[in-house]
């Protein structure tokens, strides 16, 4: 689909980049930055595309550097970045009452990868409503802490860090030290984790889990209507099994590290091996400073945090059901299959080389950033990958590597955001011809491999 001669892929990446230097403009101005304080320019526009990209990567301290406009600033792009450029687009026109044009509703459509243009801007309009809802929700939770401990202003804490959590940014205003201070605190760890796990699900999921159970609910006879579809059962699945993966696994690494879990009771280990593995999934939000962790964990996480979230949310990563979809078709390839069948499903081809050219797109642009990092930096290796990953990820953990940054790799990390959020197969089709497939047919030949 083309509009303006652009297509939706040209679109979603133009509209990205524009939000994040008109960011970096409004935070270059003096009314954003507190008495003195100064941000210059790669700092500007690596903090706005973190924002814009909803990573929360930041190489100046959010809170002691940039005022209240400034923060208005962060929000704004924060609420972007989580939401998309198409479906803020389509927000702001419905706010103004002008009309949403065929070609507008064939933008939903492709950005949401749905099979009908019916009842698009409807979804676009419940996608924010949702979005405020639980973002309002989260404020409340927030507001029971932070008001008691900041006054008033706890109240702009509250809200911002509600946004921040749902669209898995990470960006805080505490200081610098994200949620740590906060380890032990059972409604900050509940409220981020609730924000987090529900915005990573994916809005298709809403609606699905919302129509089974109404359907249950209206004592629906037709079996068939009362079942979750296949991509809603692999998110669920794959989400639960990821975030208890990542739990145990940081309990059994880190348990008697006295830097992390240490010194902490069992139910405080627990929870902040919970918050850690749920964060994980590109929130960015921490309740343990990154770099006390065991190399053993670093890896863990690494696998996680690549992995990231579900589509059609606002997590990053290459998402959950990518992953199983390439693991099954290893285990079909593995058994001679000739289908791909996951949970009794058949999935087509096309889907299949969509995930490897994600997955192979991902590794390619993490490895060679990462080495590019790693030149013009000299960085110590586990530190810069971890870093590096996080940033492709959107994730927005560090070891510590950030504000050390020189110049050159700030502009290395902002690209490496730039590329996970927008998502390496939109950017790789951005730029692909959309002249009809010939129908040629070539003779086959075979090839050594393994």
């Amino acid at each position: 689909m083309k509009k303006h001669g652009l297509t939706t892929t040209r679109i979603i990446m133009l509209g990205f980049l524009a939000g994040a230097f008109l960011g970096m403009l409004c935070l270059m101005l003096p009314i954003s930055v507190k008495s003195g304080q100064k941000v210059d320019f790669f700092d500007a526009l690596f903090v706005a595309m973190s924002s814009i990209c909803v990573t929360g990567l930041s190489t100046v301290n959010v809170g002691q550097t940039f005022s209240g406009f400034g923060q208005i600033v962060l929000l704004f792009l924060i609420q972007f970045g989580g939401l998309g450029i198409v479906t803020f687009t389509t927000i702001v026109l419905c706010l103004f009452r002008r009309r949403i044009t065929l070609s507008d509703r064939m933008l939903i459509q492709s950005a949401y990868n749905l099979d009908t243009l019916s009842g698009l801007v409807k979804l676009t309009m419940k996608i924010l409503k949702v979005t405020l809802c639980l973002e309002g929700l989260g404020a409340v939770g927030y507001a029971f802490v932070f008001i008691p401990q900041f006054g008033i202003k706890g109240i702009w804490y509250s809200i911002f860090h509600a946004v921040s959590a749902f669209c898995n940014a990470g960006i805080d205003l505490l200081g610098g030290n994200s949620f740590c201070q906060y380890a032990d605190n059972i409604i900050i760890n509940i409220t981020t984790i609730f924000l987090i796990i529900v915005s990573g699900l994916g809005f298709p999921v809403y609606w699905e889990i919302i129509r089974v159970a109404s359907a249950h609910l209206g004592k629906n006879k037709n079996t068939n209507g009362r079942k979750m579809n296949l991509h809603t059962k692999l998110v669920i699945y794959v989400t639960i099994a990821l975030i208890l993966t990542g739990a145990v696994l940081t309990l059994l690494f880190e348990c008697n590290n006295p830097d992390t879990l240490g010194k902490m009771n069992m139910p405080q280990k627990l929870m902040a091996s919970l918050f850690q593995s749920v964060t994980l999934r590109t929130a960015g939000f921490a309740t343990i400073s990154q770099e006390y962790f065991r190399p053993a964990s670093c890896m863990a996480y690494l696998i996680l945090m690549f992995i990231g979230g579900s589509p059609a949310g606002t997590a990053g990563g290459i998402k959950t059901v990518t992953v199983v979809l390439l693991l099954a078709s290893m285990f079909a390839n593995i058994r001679g299959k000739k289908d791909v069948v996951v949970l009794n499903r058949k999935v087509s081809d096309d889907t299949i080389r969509r995930c490897v050219a994600i997955a192979v797109f991902s590794l390619s642009t993490l490895f060679l950033l990462t080495m590019a990092l790693l030149a013009v930096s000299q960085g110590d290796f586990l530190d810069t990958l971890y870093e590096m990953t996080s940033a492709i990820a959107t994730v927005g953990l560090s070891r510590g590597l950030t504000g050390a940054l020189n110049p050159i790799g700030k502009i290395i990390v902002t690209l490496t955001m730039y590329l996970g959020r927008i998502g390496p197969i939109t950017l790789a089709l951005a730029f692909n011809s959309r002249t009809p497939m010939e129908d040629v047919t070539y003779a086959e030949s075979k090839v050594i491999i393994g």
